[in-house]
Formats: C-alpha cells, structure tokens, sequence
C-alpha cells in the first residue's frame, strides 16, 4: 500500500495531533479537503451568496491553521470545528450588521410607510406587534437572542444546539425557556408602552 493514502485512513483526532505536532502543510489538506463542503455549508446558511460564503470559508480556514492547536479532544473534532466556524461566522456578521443595517433600514422603512397607507387597522396591528418584537429581541441579552434566532430562525434542532453549546438536553431546553420569558417579558413592556 503507498504510504500517501495513510493519512486518509486516519482519524480527525489523530490527524489534527500530526498536524499540531509536524506542522505538516500535506496534513492540513487533508483536513482541509474533509471538511471544506461542510464549512462551506454552514457559511451559506449565515450568508445565502456563494462568493461570500467562500471568502468566510478560507478565512476560517486559515485561522484555523493558526488555532488548530487549541483543540483539546474533549468532543468530536467534527463538533469542535462546527462551534469554531459558526463563532466566526457570528462574528463576522455582527461585525458586518451595521453597515448592512444602515444599507437596509431606509428600504424598510419606505417599504414600511407605504404598506401603512394600503394598511387595514388589523394588518397595522400585526405590524406593531411584529415591530416591538423586534425592538425586544434588541433589548435582550445577546445569547438569549442568540439561541432563539439559532431555533426559530434558522430553525436548528434541540439535538444541534446541543452539540454547538457543548450542553445536555435539559440545559438547551432550559436556556429556551429563559430566553422565551425575557423576551416575552420585554415585548410586554415595549408593546405596552405602545399603546399608551
């Protein structure tokens, strides 16, 4: 058997310890190559254009050249690497949402004064509603939104926040029905003081 095929037969765990321990450019690739549609996937769910999906691709693989050593073994490098590329990508994007805000924000709100004029009460109602649930989801703290955004948004699984939070079950169920309170908590106020 030629020895070049060898590391294809090895595991993400041995692998990445070669990879940290030889600094070994050929390793890295094959890494690189087992994962790359995987990492790319999961850009694509945060940023719905390929171009840009592919520059947060290589950036996160370059950076994690540089921090590959950081991987302990305690979960599955496969899970390890999932949480690594969705931090980047939260990141990356909540560095990026200003400027994509103040781009979209007069969109809305022309399209928002418009629907007013062709609104019923009723439609005006839901668009307050939907208006301070936003603002509440604002006003709460990050990784409450987060994880709701994370379920309802995006629509991941209790098994998937699982394994990106590195927490039981009970614990993501928990952290759901907290975020859910303090939200409903602060739509209550914000809706509330709406309507005075």
């Amino acid at each position: 058997m030629n020895d070049s095929y060898l590391p294809y037969k090895l595991t993400d765990e041995v692998l990445v310890e070669l990879i940290v321990s030889s600094k070994d450019p050929v390793l890295f690739k094959v890494l690189y190559e087992r994962y790359i549609f995987k990492v790319f996937n999961t850009c694509l769910s945060f940023s719905n254009n390929n171009q840009e999906a592919e520059d947060i691709c290589q950036d996160i693989f370059l950076k994690l050249l540089d921090k590959i050593h950081t991987f302990n073994g305690t979960s599955k490098f496969s899970t390890w690497l999932y949480s690594f590329t969705y931090n980047h990508c939260v990141n990356y994007f909540h560095r990026n949402k200003f400027n994509k805000f103040e781009k979209i924000t007069s969109n809305i709100e022309q399209m928002c004064d418009e629907l007013i004029v062709q609104s019923s009460d009723e439609d005006l109602i839901q668009m307050l509603k939907l208006e301070k649930l936003n603002e509440a989801l604002e006003l709460i703290p990050f990784e409450d939104k987060q994880i709701l955004m994370l379920k309802y948004h995006e629509f991941k699984s209790v098994k998937d926040l699982m394994d990106l939070h590195n927490a039981g079950e009970s614990a993501i169920k928990m952290r759901l029905k907290r975020a859910k309170e303090k939200l409903l908590g602060v739509y209550n106020e914000v809706y509330c003081q709406a309507l005075l």
